[in-house]
């Protein structure tokens, strides 16, 4: 259910904020963990975007409290915002 949560917000991050036209998600099973990858091809973490919203701490805190953790910032390959989540498959 969290890997559900996490991707539903940062897609809804994407479609309220971003501007952007494409966004991708990527699933990766490791031995003990659950990598989520969800990236666009938005404006990124700049100035100019409307904040307030508490989506990127709910993703984190959502995280933690599954033993995991979330990353979130502008994309280091060009264009764009990432979020990457590392659940565990096990719980704590």
């Amino acid at each position: 259910v969290a890997a559900y949560r996490i991707t539903q917000e940062a897609l809804t991050n994407i479609v309220k904020h971003s501007g952007a036209d494409h966004a991708g998600i990527r699933l990766t099973w490791e031995d003990h963990n659950l990598m989520i990858d969800i990236t666009d091809d938005g404006r990124g973490g700049g100035r100019g975007l409307p904040s307030g919203g508490d989506g990127l701490i709910g993703i984190r805190e959502r995280a933690a409290a599954c033993g995991g953790a979330a990353t979130a910032g502008p994309r280091t390959d060009g264009h764009g915002f990432a979020v990457s989540v590392r659940l565990p498959l096990a719980r704590p």
